[in-house]
């Protein structure tokens, strides 16, 4: 994320000199097409890139240093790459821009969100897509999905919304007693001050989603847009175009309005508790 937020900089810097991408490109003997990924940040920026830019920009100091700073932080490995052996390059996205996200807002048809997942459930679910995965693999995985999950107790952390679908609550993964104490821990999460958990029942007829589970997630960075996170079982889709976001945005707040309320929704996790 913080690459993004440098290269958005340097995308900037470069357009309001009226400077092209080639003509940036020849400054740091590379091609436009790196210069387009610096911009994206889809690759690390070196520090003696990013300052022979910046200089060809008209940047001084102090300005020229805190892009440094910000290119140096940029730099630091996150918590995840200690992982980098089960984890997958698209996973990697996510992991950082849930880091630096004010808001993450998601919807699940088919499973609980990782983000809300016990240890017993995380396992079952993550043996299902690990078909040819080793003991070891699968355990490295539910490790790191526990890890991830300290976000939801993080100081300043983002404010997270939640719709699950009744499909997902009720679809068995691993015993009774493991659906149990995992509903059991959706309501203790449902009571988190920033967490919004809502709950879309069978009885509501059919939702305005194409079925798949969405992730939205918006930054305190005001430079950065919203971005749609669409995840499969081998890849993951990013959208940040103004106007695929606003149609997510839309789907979104109407799965929100068709869901049950805070209340109601803890209740019918209590209810479904009960019955196991």
């Amino acid at each position: 994320m913080l690459r993004i937020v440098l290269g958005t900089h340097l995308r900037r810097l470069r357009e309001a000199r009226g400077i092209s991408r080639e003509a940036a490109g020849e400054a740091i003997r590379a091609s436009h097409a790196k210069i387009s990924r610096l911009e994206l940040g889809r690759v690390g920026q070196k520090e003696r890139d990013v300052r022979d830019l910046l200089l060809l920009y008209g940047v001084g100091e102090p300005e020229l240093e805190e892009y440094l700073q910000l290119c140096r932080r940029a730099a630091t490995p996150g918590w995840w790459q200690q992982y980098s052996d089960v984890m997958p390059a698209w996973l990697e996205t996510v992991l950082g821009l849930e880091e630096a996200a004010a808001v993450i807002r998601n919807y699940q048809v088919q499973f609980i969100p990782g983000l809300l997942q016990t240890e017993e459930y995380a396992q079952g679910v993550t043996a299902l897509g690990q078909a040819r995965g080793s003991e070891r693999a699968i355990a490295r995985k539910v490790e790191m999905r526990m890890r991830r999950q300290q976000i939801l107790r993080a100081p300043g952390g983002p404010k997270l919304w939640f719709v699950v679908d009744e499909s997902a609550l009720r679809r068995p993964q691993g015993s009774p007693g493991v659906m149990k104490r995992q509903l059991e821990h959706l309501i203790e999460v449902a009571a988190l001050p920033h967490v919004t958990l809502q709950v879309a029942p069978f009885e509501i007829g059919g939702l305005a989603s194409s079925g798949g589970p969405i992730t939205i997630l918006r930054f305190r960075e005001p430079d950065l847009p919203d971005i749609v996170y669409l995840e499969q079982l081998t890849s993951a889709l990013y959208l940040d175009k103004r106007e695929d976001v606003e149609n997510y945005m839309v789907v979104m707040d109407r799965l929100s309005a068709a869901a049950e309320n805070d209340e109601d929704s803890v209740r019918f996790l209590k209810d479904l508790a009960a019955e196991l």
